[in-house]
């Protein structure tokens, strides 16, 4: 049996769990590196990608009874990889406009 989908929700602050460390490079307001927040948005990107193929394979298999959980689940994913993708290239081109006003 499978799991529905939830709904994609609000995206909200990214914080620290509560009675953990702040990580080194924190911001001033204790609040997570930009290097933590980062990868907790890649493992979420290839989380949602993980919950796509296994369901690609239920529905093929044919144990999928609702196809529509499937549809969902690809283009959530399709979706965050394609943001992922466009803030890399967003990243990369701020990083060479920094570089370029250094010379």
């Amino acid at each position: 049996m499978t799991t529905p989908i939830a709904p994609i929700g609000a995206i909200s602050a990214l914080t620290p769990t509560a009675g953990v460390a702040a990580p080194t490079g924190a911001g001033p307001a204790g609040g997570a590196s930009f290097a933590d927040a980062l990868g907790r948005g890649f493992d979420a990107v290839q989380g949602a990608q993980s919950n796509a193929d296994g369901l690609a394979v239920q529905a093929a298999s044919g144990q999928l009874t609702d196809p529509s959980q499937y549809t969902i689940a690809a283009t959530q994913a399709a979706l965050m990889t394609q943001m992922a993708t466009t803030l890399e290239s967003k990243a990369v081109t701020a990083f060479n406009t920094i570089m370029g006003m250094q010379a």
